[in-house]
């Protein structure tokens, strides 16, 4: 596990520790270069408890087709840090430079949960449409959303590759330099690594799982199922909407074809109605309002939320990858201290026929043929005994070391693990809070404005006069 404790944004304002993810832009800061205190700021109760030293504010805002009309074309976004020493606080970065970002945060913090980049969306790369005003807004949104994270995250915020990609104006050379030259030693491949490599596989469970991490595990299975059933309702909702679901053919929902189709049906009636051709008109300009506001609630704030929910339940992938890591991490020490325990048991084994103390018996079919094979082979003296044992001295010392470092990472993993699922609550709180109150502002305000329309009808329709 790869950290960077030393303060690599001392030119970035940080907001106040003490709501890292309620950040009013409009607020006066301190001023550039100014690093809030977190004095008063009530301080982490347990050791598990993460500790942020600020919030860093990033936009991914202006996307910008490059190298238009050419094969090469590409998709730029520019990645500002609103309040930043520099005279250059915005970078264009185009998809690709994200995800070099996100891979490397990956290798470089492999206990944390790095948030995951949208889908390239083949089908729009194929037809063409990845370079759409809709679409381009749409990977906006989620690229923004993606560093907003990470900006968000106590640890990952102070990474000098995230700096380097929001202020460096040679991110490419940054880029080459950062393959060549990873923060911290690469760790060498040894004994744990070939044993593992033999040993595990996808099938493997961990045997002596731990009860903190059962319970995140069925937290998340809980959380997911959740937002997957929101998914598809609300997917369910936006066709009935929009005209696009053709099932439950019962259902009574009127879609806003149905209300422009309307719309022209009155419209129709106004011609052959001299005498209320003018209400009715009036009418059928309402119904097509309303028709406009279904469809600009279902653009900017059902479609939205799709995309936020979907963004959410990749992260909650992202954070099942880490759990299940742990787990390797355990396994990785529980399958070398069972190797440990065989290698320990087969040096015992020779020892006790050498000093004539025992035999084979008592020590399972597999010794005794194991014998029988050395016999036939000539290898049952004393003397190759010795130099078995000599062997199994040196493997045993080496799997040791292996077993000792094995449980300090495990148990250095699961400690970081627990840490990061206190990050990965806050952060999906706040972000189910934003998202939320975006439906319902978005919602409030289609129905408000519904009200009013039909309000400025209802005169004009009570104006008609019916002689009895």
């Amino acid at each position: 596990m790869h950290g960077e404790e030393e303060d690599v944004f001392d030119s970035v304002t940080w907001e106040s520790a003490s709501a890292p993810y309620d950040v009013d832009y409009t607020a006066k800061q301190t001023g550039p270069g100014f690093k809030q205190s977190t004095a008063g700021v009530e301080e982490p109760h347990g050791p598990h408890d993460p500790k942020w030293e600020g919030y860093l504010i990033t936009i991914v805002k202006d996307p910008l087709k490059e190298l238009p009309e050419t094969k090469d074309a590409y998709v730029s976004y520019l990645t500002n840090l609103p309040i930043f020493s520099s005279q250059t606080p915005s970078v264009r970065r185009r998809f690709q430079d994200f995800v070099f970002l996100r891979d490397n945060l990956v290798k470089d913090f492999p206990a944390c949960v790095v948030p995951v980049l949208p889908d390239k969306h083949r089908l729009e790369y194929i037809t063409g449409d990845r370079f759409s005003p809709e679409f381009m807004e749409r990977r906006r949104l989620e690229l923004h959303r993606f560093l907003q994270r990470i900006a968000r995250h106590p640890m990952l915020q102070r990474s000098t590759l995230l700096r380097a990609f929001l202020e460096s104006t040679e991110w490419h050379v940054y880029m080459h330099q950062h393959l060549a030259h990873p923060p911290g030693p690469e760790p060498a491949p040894g004994l744990i690594d070939n044993i593992s490599d033999t040993l595990l596989n996808a099938f493997a469970r961990v045997r002596k799982p731990d009860e903190r991490f059962l319970e995140m595990r069925e937290s998340v299975d809980k959380f997911e199922d959740g937002l997957v059933l929101s998914e598809r309702l609300w997917n369910r909702i936006r066709g009935r909407t929009n005209g696009e679901f053709t099932g439950h053919l019962n259902s009574m929902k009127i879609s806003l074809t149905d209300y422009h189709d309307l719309a022209v049906a009155v419209q129709g009636l106004g011609f052959l109605e001299s005498g209320i051709t003018d209400p009715l008109n009036h009418f059928s300009n309402t119904l097509l309002e309303f028709s406009a506001l279904l469809r600009h609630k279902t653009q900017t704030s059902t479609d939205p939320f799709l995309v936020h929910l979907h963004s959410l339940l990749t992260y909650s992938h992202a954070n099942r990858a880490v759990l299940k890591l742990r787990d390797q991490k355990q396994l990785d020490f529980e399958e070398l201290s069972d190797y440990l325990s065989g290698v320990t048991l087969e040096r015992d084994r020779l020892s006790a026929i050498i000093s004539g103390h025992a035999g084979s018996s008592g020590l399972g079919l597999s010794a005794y043929l194991k014998d029988k094979v050395d016999a036939i082979r000539g290898a049952d003296d004393d003397r190759s005994r010795v130099e078995k044992m000599r062997k199994l001295d040196i493997k045993i010392k080496e799997l040791q070391d292996a077993v000792t470092t094995a449980h300090e990472t495990s148990d250095a993993f699961s400690d970081e693990t627990l840490r990061e699922q206190k990050v990965f609550q806050y952060t999906k709180e706040a972000e189910m809070k934003e998202m939320l109150s975006n439906l319902a502002d978005g919602e409030i305000e289609f129905y408000q404005s519904a009200i009013d329309e039909w309000d400025r009808i209802i005169p004009i329709i009570q104006r008609i006069r019916v002689d009895v």
